[in-house]
């Protein structure tokens, strides 16, 4: 549950619910604009306003006027931040943010989350696959009064790779607000992202906090509503009261004063660290003698001189000239390609085959596009998929390979959504296709629902990636009919010959035994009784209340 607040706090913004927790919506949150409101603290020692941090020194200069801020006063902006002394899963908001380690687990977790979330956090957290440095992954607030968490993973710092933890910090703070517009939500909550035992300092780490925030909420502040900072201690609050002046300027004075107090170096247009040696740098072309026409040539032979490419040489180099290709060629290449694929498949696409229309992917291509889905199935809950038992893991085959099991029967067509089911395939697969490994597929009774076409099977090959093609060992075919062998016919000759070719047909349940062991496979009641149907029970009895198999004498 909530983690309790005093009740000498609860008049500034703190509502107590049937348990005596308290739950602060964000309209009990005083904005940054509004100095005059208190800041919610709940701690008694703390100030009840915004202090003047920018107030200048007797006698100091205030100048800079001359000068052009790198962070304009923005009121727009400037409405959508709020400071707030207290845990961020204690407020009513669309997502808080916690700080976690790359596995995602309770013990390296913002002190507090999960005790108040509950353990369902945990448990959907063991799903996610965990989470690179940098990055963020969203899942579901269940006891909070939250209605996400967005789980994102500090850099360690030194300050030999100060730039790159300072990089890696920022993007923390992006990919939590990008995961936030990515699934419509409007209000965020977030504490300080970094740990102690990572060493990251609290000042400089706040910097990077709210100029990354500022450049966020600069492009995409007509999508958000609310930033919450939020902090725990009063080092923390000290820093954060004395540094919001100087992105979030609230009039004039503060963004004059600001010019002085900033950093010189306060990022990109993302608020990143631009390093100068990495840019990229383009000189100008060396200058040469360049042969002048004769005079005595007419005007249009001059201009068929200019025109010429040993003219050009003396321009440029060919050395780089020969490394580079007319982009109007790749694209008549690329043209060419289309069109003669499209025409080889208009065939099976007539044939109710599916589009098999497009040029294969290369190898970049292929991994690009299985990265994409992979990282989107990580950030994804699947159960739903994951019960309807279409694709699970088994155990291993005869030769110690991992076993992937497929039931075609629970393939339901009309009541599956085709994407999800995708990303399901390619989080599972993941962790088996790194090494050989077996596929087995029951085929028994799956002639009597609908199945996807060739199109959407190429599809599915290409998103798992050749790792897929490679370290496949064989697909095992349980009771497979006339239509099956027909269609695998069409996969080897119109998809994938080196995949399809792989192909084992199996028409017993004795004979699958002796590839994957009995005692590693979990298979369904249907497919012993469509056995028995198929071979007259031949040579295999079925115990119907313990299911045990064996062989007739």
């Amino acid at each position: 549950m909530y983690r309790p607040v005093s009740t000498s706090s609860i008049p500034r913004g703190g509502l107590p619910n049937d348990n005596g927790d308290s739950v602060v919506t964000l309209d009990q949150v005083p904005r940054w604009i509004d100095a005059e409101h208190s800041v919610g603290y709940d701690n008694e020692d703390s100030t009840s306003y915004f202090p003047d941090p920018l107030a200048s020194q007797p006698g100091a200069d205030s100048g800079g006027s001359g000068s052009v801020s790198r962070f304009p006063v923005d009121h727009e902006v400037n409405s959508r931040i709020y400071l707030w002394r207290g845990n961020p899963w204690n407020l009513e908001v669309d997502a808080v943010v916690n700080s976690t380690n790359e596995v995602l687990d309770e013990a390296h977790s913002s002190p507090g989350l999960h005790a108040a979330a509950g353990p369902g956090l945990a448990e959907e957290c063991a799903t996610l696959g965990g989470c690179r440095t940098g990055m963020a992954k969203i899942t579901n607030a269940y006891d909070l009064p939250a209605r996400k968490v967005i789980h994102t993973v500090g850099p360690k710092y030194a300050v030999k790779y100060h730039t790159a933890a300072e990089n890696a910090l920022s993007h923390c703070y992006r990919s939590c607000l990008e995961l936030l517009i990515e699934y419509g939500l409007q209000s965020i909550a977030t504490g300080c992202i970094y740990t102690e035992a990572k060493n990251y300092p609290r000042e400089p780490a706040a910097h990077v906090a709210m100029r990354t925030v500022r450049r966020f909420l600069e492009k995409q502040k007509d999508n958000m509503t609310a930033v919450v900072f939020c902090t725990t201690n009063t080092t923390d609050t000290e820093i954060y009261k004395r540094l919001l002046p100087l992105y979030f300027p609230r009039d004039k004075h503060e963004e004059e004063v600001a010019l002085l107090k900033l950093p010189a170096d306060v990022g990109d247009e993302n608020g990143e660290t631009v390093i100068d040696e990495r840019k990229i740098r383009i000189k100008p072309l060396p200058k040469k003698n360049i042969p002048k026409p004769p005079v005595d040539l007419p005007v249009s032979d001059v201009g068929l001189v200019r025109r010429t490419s040993s003219y050009l040489d003396t321009f440029l180099d060919p050395a780089f000239m020969s490394l580079i290709k007319d982009p109007d060629e790749r694209r008549l290449e690329q043209w060419e390609k289309t069109v003669q694929a499209q025409r080889g498949w208009n065939v099976a696409k007539l044939l109710g085959l599916g589009d098999l229309g497009g040029p294969p992917l290369s190898a970049a291509e292929e991994y690009s596009l299985h990265s994409r889905y992979l990282s989107k199935a990580n950030s994804l809950n699947l159960s739903e998929i994951a019960e309807m038992k279409i694709v699970y893991r088994g155990g291993v085959d005869s030769e110690g390979r991992p076993v992937m099991v497929v039931v075609g029967a629970h393939f339901l067509l009309r009541c599956l959504d085709l994407e999800r089911f995708v990303l399901y395939v390619v989080k599972e697969f993941e962790p088996i296709i790194q090494k050989p490994y077996t596929i087995v597929y029951f085929h028994s009774a799956a002639s009597l629902h609908l199945q996807p076409d060739m199109g959407w099977m190429r599809r599915l090959q290409e998103i798992l990636g050749r790792k897929h093609q490679h370290n496949l060992h064989a697909i095992y075919v349980l009771h497979p009919t006339l239509g099956l062998k027909v269609a695998v016919f069409g996969l080897q000759l119109l998809v994938d010959t080196a995949v399809w070719k792989k192909v084992v047909y199996v028409d017993r349940l004795l004979q699958l035994f002796r590839y994957v062991p009995r005692e590693q496979l979990t298979i369904p009641d249907f497919v012993f009784q469509h056995d028995l149907e198929v071979n007259g029970g031949k040579g295999l009895i079925v115990d119907p209340r313990t299911k045990y198999v064996y062989q007739r004498p």
